[in-house]
């Protein structure tokens, strides 16, 4: 269960650590920009993405796809250090080498986020992925077309919705 006096650093826009609050504080409308990192697997041949589906015990977007990782920096973390826990508290995932694509800021009714976005790839036949049950209920290898296919149709959350518009174009031609 997610714990609401959980400390996480506010910062400006070019992420300087400026003061701290609460999650219950940053996740209740007040708009402190907190800082959060995601990482995007892709598989071998860089045509799908590796995505989970959100517990419903999460107090945002329960039960929608979202990226493959995504959490929040914790205060006393630096954003590689956060993605690192990220990956390996919500799949197991260790032996990676994340590639930053961007960083931007979200903002929705109730939080506004300094997003951290990565990319890696992997080769879906080894990759053997342990879901954390609290944090994530299934994972799956989405091809483009499917995610194309199912934008707007309340599956995903709205960020990875208007995250993966922002970055397909760029880990697509980085990646290959």
């Amino acid at each position: 269960m997610m714990n609401a006096e959980e400390l996480f650093p506010i910062v400006d826009e070019n992420g300087n650590v400026i003061d701290a609050a609460t999650r219950k504080e940053c996740h209740s409308g007040s708009k402190l920009l907190h800082p959060v990192v995601h990482l995007h697997i892709l598989n071998e041949t860089k045509d799908a993405l590796y995505m989970q589906k959100r517990s419903m015990l999460k107090d945002i977007q329960p039960g929608k796809w979202d990226t493959a990782v995504g959490g929040h920096v914790d205060l006393g973390e630096n954003v590689n250090m956060a993605l690192m826990r990220e990956a390996k508290e919500e799949l197991g995932l260790t032996d990676f080498t994340p590639s930053h694509v961007v960083s931007y800021v979200f903002e929705s009714e109730i939080e506004r986020e300094l997003v951290n976005t990565f990319s890696t790839v992997v080769n879906q036949n080894e990759v053997k992925i342990v879901i954390d049950p609290e944090e994530i209920s299934e994972g799956r290898f989405w091809t483009f077309a499917e995610i194309k296919e199912n934008i707007g149709k309340g599956v995903f959350t709205p960020n990875f919705e208007q995250e993966f518009e922002r970055i397909f174009p760029i880990i697509t031609s980085e990646q290959q």
